[in-house]
């Protein structure tokens, strides 16, 4: 007999293979049992056990801030549709960020039925869900459902900031047009992956209108999947080229009008005081290492994952958020041009950012598997996003160099490095046991405003480590359950800590415009027309009382000279309203002065939270004397001065403050 070909005895051998049935074999899904053991049942309750258990985490970890930072600007752009005469106020005078997003009117829409503070809460609710379930869902369509259930833990409790000075996350417990932006944008990414490209792209169209800084890298993402790396890659450069060239002959040409005006210098000057985070130039060392973390992990994600649709959306992402880094440096350091500064393309890191903290337990639980350097690269992973008081960017460095050395690592080195792991954990849960303990022997913060184990329980889970230490016991617990009656009473457990916790979670600390606060000061608002102007002294204080208490225009705070970047009259009315405001202090808004005179970066970690200029105590000469402003109407202060001042005397913190009518003020003093 003559022997078989070695290719047909392959083949042979491989169609053996084909017709031997597989013998069961064990998920490695949590959710999942051993071959037919699980049910629909079993699944629906893991779901809903892990749907509260990230619930009571969100509720330990965060707080809503309502009114807080950009979202009170939202808000007061929503309520001047319902309040015409809001829409005079110095913030919405000139271009604002209203003019840009169809946000408003879908805020408007929910106001007018729950009103300002439910209708907030409402969305916010709305928006911060579905971002995580579309992060969920993207992670899901990529890997395994546990690892998609953690991976929304991870976005829970890491701080997500990104920007210069701290001045953004994509976890902001304010409402924003950005809330439904990123929401919106990581669904399009999601339904992407689900195989639905055209759909994706008209989501991602749709999130243009909602908040186009926002979405714009989202959509050009979605580009970039679609297109071979090598050709992202030329019309990246292209596209990064092509603006440098614009910048160059707008600055050449000194073009001061039209879409390639550049800004003036006195224009400039109020920009970079009010908004120094538009600069890279001005960024700080911990800045550009926050930035440099989200390409990190990335690049350890691409290689550690051996899937060409994870590579594929690594290199993407990092493309994106490294083409809007330098376009912004362009627009800081070349004009700089007005509309590219505004067009503030460094925001496109928000997706890096989020996009590889969304891949982090996958790409944990893949490096974990190795047998030389796995649990020490885990370990640096985990720390460098949810350790704070350890170098973030160090750890995920020398987790990716670990990686990237494994093959060289004796067998001796890897137990001396899984040793170094097990005594870094110890270390780090020595240390949230030590300052949990001090937390709980600590003044709170706010006596009486809520349990005293839950203001505890909220200082110990600031710590992002502690939201994983509280997660993965549950979640290890719960995926080893098996029957659906145990499953069903862990969630009752859970769902009885959230709805003890989660009520103090929402409820704003200070109320701000609710109706109780409107008819609290009736008597004020009583005594100023509504086309009136107010100010609230200290004026470093936010607009929000006025806007939404009082429901009047506010003459100068912080929060109003956001906008001056978008608008040069805007910024020409803040100077000199603020000049107005002299004999009270420095203007609030100067805040890069403020920052290199505390001599520290530290000192205003970002513009929305600025160092506080020393006030000085209002008199009845500076009243007077402000109040020969004729855009001004009103001013609110605790000093009482004369001019027949209104006393508020209602319990609160603006008990025995005073309403000062200018008209009156100037009646009552000759003009000079």
């Amino acid at each position: 007999m003559k022997p078989i070909c070695p290719r047909v005895r392959d083949y042979i051998c491989c169609a053996k293979k084909l017709m031997t049935p597989t013998p069961p074999h064990r998920y490695t899904d949590q959710l999942g049992t051993q071959g037919g053991e699980d049910s629909p049942g079993r699944r629906i309750a893991f779901a809903i056990a892990f749907v509260l258990m990230l619930l009571t985490l969100w509720a330990l970890s965060h707080r809503y801030r309502a009114f807080r930072s950009d979202g009170e600007l939202y808000a007061v752009q929503a309520m001047a549709k319902v309040h015409p005469w809001l829409a005079a106020d110095l913030y919405l005078q000139n271009t604002s960020q209203d003019e840009f997003t169809i946000f408003s009117r879908i805020y408007v829409a929910f106001i007018k039925v729950l009103g300002l503070e439910v209708a907030g809460l409402t969305l916010f609710s709305l928006c911060t869900v579905w971002l995580l379930t579309a992060a969920w869902y993207l992670v899901r369509r990529l890997f395994k459902s546990d690892e998609a259930w953690f991976s929304v833990a991870f976005l829970v409790v890491t701080a997500g900031t990104y920007g210069g000075y701290l001045i953004f996350s994509y976890s902001d417990d304010y409402l924003t047009a950005r809330s439904l932006g990123e929401a919106l944008t990581l669904t399009a990414i999601a339904v992407h992956f689900h195989g639905k490209r055209r759909i994706a792209l008209l989501i991602g169209i749709l999130a243009l209108f909602v908040h186009p800084l926002m979405a714009l890298p989202g959509v050009l993402l979605l580009i970039c999947l679609r297109l071979p790396v090598r050709l992202a890659l030329i019309l990246a450069a292209a596209g990064v080229l092509a603006t440098l060239a614009f910048a160059l002959t707008a600055v050449t040409l000194s073009i001061s009008s039209g879409i390639a005006q550049v800004m003036d210098p006195v224009w400039l000057d109020v920009v970079r005081e009010r908004s120094q985070h538009l600069f890279l130039q001005y960024w700080t060392i911990t800045d550009w290492e926050i930035a440099a973390r989200p390409f990190v992990c990335l690049t350890l994600t691409g290689l550690a994952v051996p899937d060409p649709r994870i590579r594929t959306l690594c290199l993407s992402a990092m493309l994106v958020g490294a083409c809007g880094m330098a376009i912004a440096a362009i627009a800081g350091t070349i004009g700089p041009v007005a509309l590219l500064l505004q067009g503030q393309a460094w925001r496109w890191m928000w997706l890096t950012a989020i996009l590889s903290v969304s891949m982090l337990a996958p790409t944990v639980a893949h490096v974990w598997r190795d047998a030389r350097c796995g649990p020490p690269c885990a370990v640096l992973l985990v720390l460098g996003w949810t350790y704070s008081e350890i170098n973030g960017l160090a750890c995920v460095s020398a987790a990716l160099g670990l990686w990237l050395a494994r093959h060289a690592i004796s067998d001796a080195t890897a137990k001396h490095l899984k040793l170094a792991a097990i005594a870094g954990s110890a270390l780090v849960l020595s240390w949230i046991l030590a300052n949990g303990w001090t937390f709980v022997h600590m003044t709170t913060q706010y006596p009486g405003r809520e349990p005293l184990v839950l203001e505890h329980a909220r200082e110990i889970f600031a710590m992002c480590i502690s939201g994983l230490v509280f997660t993965w016991p549950v979640w290890r617990g719960v995926g080893k359950l098996r029957s659906v009656w145990q499953i069903s009473l862990v969630c009752v457990v859970l769902l009885a800590a959230a709805a003890w916790i989660l009520p103090s979670s929402v409820r704003q600390l200070t109320p701000v415009g609710s109706e109780a606060q409107i008819q609290q000061f009736a008597d004020w608002r009583q005594a100023i027309p509504p086309s009136s102007t107010v100010l609230l002294l200290p004026s470093s204080k936010i607009a929000a009382f006025v806007w939404f208490t009082l429901d009047r225009s506010s003459y100068l705070t912080v929060s109003q000279s956001a906008g001056v970047v978008f608008s040069r009259a805007t910024s020409l009315e803040v100077r000199r309203r603020s000049e107005v405001l002299l004999p009270l202090g420095e203007p609030d808004w100067k805040i890069f002065t403020a920052i290199k005179q505390a001599g520290s970066p530290s000192a205003a970690t970002a513009s929305s939270q600025p160092p506080r200029a020393a006030a000085t105590p209002l008199t009845s000469d500076i009243l007077v004397k402000i109040c020969r402003e004729s855009k001004l109407d009103f001013v609110i202060a605790q000093q009482n001065v004369g001019f027949g001042g209104l006393r508020h005397t209602h319990p609160g913190i603006y008990q025995n403050w005073y309403l000062y009518d200018c008209a009156r003020v100037r009646s009552s003093v000759p003009a000079a």
